[in-house]
């Protein structure tokens, strides 16, 4: 089976299946006509998993998303809001 995710949709899936209250999991997407930003909202205390060490899983999922097939060619941001 091939199932295609939007980069709003894969984020989701990801933030909701790290993080310990994943009813309060958030993605917010802004579109700009260069950019789409994407804001991650989570529970204070799932910061750090999103985080990971050293900014290790941010980095992960940034990297990710900036590798998805992106046919309007816009930069993809990921933010995380507190």
């Amino acid at each position: 089976m091939n199932e295609e995710f939007t980069p709003e949709q894969f984020l989701e899936y990801v933030v909701k299946n790290l993080v310990n209250h994943p009813q309060e999991a958030k993605i917010k997407k802004i579109d700009g006509k260069k950019d789409t930003i994407f804001e991650i909202y989570t529970h204070p205390e799932d910061l750090g998993k999103i985080i990971g060490k050293g900014g290790s899983v941010i980095r992960a999922l940034r990297n990710i998303i900036a590798s998805i097939n992106n046919k309007e060619k816009k930069n993809y941001i990921i933010e995380i809001i507190d």
